[in-house]
C-alpha cells in the first residue's frame, strides 16, 4: 500500500489555496501524501473507489456534499478522515472534530485514532447523516436554484433559512399528511437521521432526531400534520427541548435497520444536503459498522 490520498473539492465554500497548502503540510507529518482535485459531480466517487485500491487512508477536504460522494467509493475498512471545507460541514462537527481545517487536520494526522460509524442508504446510496423527504429537500432544491457565486460557491446558512421561510409561507403554515411510513403510519414529510446533531443552523444544533447515534441504526422523525400554531411548536421542540423526542404529532421511529416511506406524489428527497430529484417511494436502509473514520 502507498501512502494517504486527500481528495480535495477547490470549489467547496471554505477550500482556498492557501488552506490546501497548510492541510498538506499538517498531513504529510503523518506520512507520504498523494493530493487530487476533484473536477466535476461524482468525482469524488471515483477517486475514492481508486484510492482504496492502493492507498493506507483516504482524507477528504470537500463540504457535506463532497463527504457523500466519497463514501460511494469507498470500501472495506480503509480509514478516511473528513476535514471541514463547507459552509456547515455537519459530519466532521458531529464526529466531534475541529471546525478549523488546519486545526482538523493536524489532529487527525496526529491521533492515529479510528471510530467504526454507521451509514443509512437510500434506494441504495449511502448518506452520512441525514436524508430528508418533503420539506428540507424541497428547501435544499430551492436554495441550489440560486445557482453558485462566481467561484462556483454555493450560498450560505441565511439562504437555507430564506428558502425554509418561503415554503412554510407558501402552505401557510399547513402540511398535510402525504407520506406513509409502512407499520408507523402517516406523515406530512420525513427526516431520518444517522447522528444527532441533524443539522446545523449557523452554530446552533438542530437536534430533529436527539436519539440517533452513529454507531445504531437509523431514526425517523416525521410530523403528521402541521398547522401554523403547530409550525412553532415543531421549531421550538427541535430547537429548545432536543432531547424530548415524544412530541405530540410526531412519529419518531428509533435504531431502525429499515423504513419504507411511499408518496403521494413524486417527492423531493436530499441526502446530506444534496438534492436527489423526485421520488415515489424510498427504501431506508441503515448500513451498520460500515465506515472507518479517522478521529
Amino acid at each position: 500500500m502507498h501512502g494517504a490520498v486527500l481528495i480535495v473539492n477547490p470549489i467547496a465554500s471554505r477550500v482556498t489555496p492557501a488552506r490546501i497548502e497548510r492541510v498538506v503540510r499538517e498531513l504529510e507529518a503523518a506520512g507520504p501524501l498523494e493530493v487530487v482535485l476533484t473536477e466535476r459531480a461524482g468525482h469524488a466517487t471515483e477517486l475514492a473507489e481508486a484510492a482504496c485500491r492502493e492507498c493506507s487512508a483516504l482524507y477528504v477536504f470537500a463540504g457535506d456534499g463532497g463527504f457523500n460522494e466519497a463514501v460511494n467509493g469507498v470500501h472495506g475498512d480503509l480509514p478516511v478522515g473528513f476535514l471541514p471545507g463547507g459552509a456547515t460541514s455537519v459530519l466532521p462537527r458531529a464526529l466531534g472534530l475541529p471546525r478549523d481545517p488546519v486545526a482538523c487536520a493536524r489532529r487527525l494526522a496526529g491521533s492515529g485514532g479510528t471510530r467504526t460509524i454507521s451509514l443509512g442508504r437510500a434506494n441504495g446510496r449511502r448518506f452520512t447523516f441525514a436524508a430528508g423527504l418533503g420539506l428540507d429537500a424541497e428547501v435544499v432544491r430551492a436554495v441550489d436554484r440560486r445557482g453558485r457565486a462566481a467561484d462556483g460557491r454555493r450560498p450560505g446558512d441565511l439562504a437555507f433559512i430564506s428558502e425554509l421561510t418561503k415554503a412554510v409561507a407558501r402552505r401557510r403554515g399547513r402540511f398535510e399528511p402525504v407520506l406513509t411510513v409502512e407499520g408507523h403510519g402517516r406523515c406530512a414529510f420525513a427526516a431520518v437521521a444517522n447522528c444527532d446533531p441533524f443539522t446545523y443552523a449557523g452554530s446552533l444544533p438542530v437536534h430533529a432526531a436527539p436519539l440517533a447515534r452513529f454507531e445504531l441504526g437509523l431514526d425517523l422523525v416525521a410530523p403528521v400534520r402541521l398547522r401554523p400554531a403547530g409550525v412553532a411548536r415543531f421549531v421550538w421542540w427541535v430547537l429548545v427541548r432536543p432531547r424530548h423526542t415524544r412530541a405530540p404529532g410526531v412519529l419518531y421511529v428509533h435504531d431502525a435497520d429499515r423504513l419504507e416511506i411511499r408518496c403521494d406524489v413524486p417527492t423531493p428527497l436530499e441526502l446530506d444536503g444534496e438534492d436527489l430529484g423526485d421520488v415515489t417511494e424510498v427504501l431506508f436502509e441503515a448500513e451498520r459498522g460500515a465506515l472507518n473514520v479517522l478521529v
